[in-house]
């Protein structure tokens, strides 16, 4: 886990699987990401109707903003994972893409169900903040 995040969790809320909060200490920088979209190099729309799929594209991306930020997966503080659909085991094919990916550092993440997002054929849009020291 990064120094500059402390991830909460409580033996009074339900077990779940993610921290319910983080604490970012004094003195570090914040990263504020647009979502990461399943968008590959040349614009299109990658694993079309693929839930999953678009999910790990999302991962790849958000990880590549990351790294030009100066950061990582492990240095993100919450997530908003957005998925089009209404159905839970749609968001749960994404879910479960996006808890893999941040392993042992299980951020506080909010999954939600949408009409639609933004490009043609998407599905899946991972929102994230982080902190960086120095």
């Amino acid at each position: 886990m990064s120094s500059s995040v402390r991830l909460i969790r409580s033996a009074e809320l339900s077990d779940a699987p993610y921290a319910y909060g983080a604490v970012v200490e004094s003195g570090v920088r914040l990263v504020f990401l647009a979502g990461a979209c399943p968008l590959n190099p040349d614009g299109s729309t990658a694993a079309v109707g693929d839930y999953a799929g678009q999910a790990a594209k999302c991962i790849g991306n958000l990880t590549e903003a990351l790294r030009a930020a100066g950061a990582s997966l492990q240095d993100v503080v919450s997530t908003r994972v957005l998925v089009a659909s209404a159905q839970r085991a749609d968001l749960g094919a994404a879910w479960d893409i996006v808890h893999d990916a941040f392993g042992d550092h299980d951020v506080p993440s909010t999954l939600l169900g949408v009409a639609v997002l933004g490009y043609e054929n998407q599905l899946v849009e991972i929102e994230a903040i982080a902190a960086v020291c120095g």
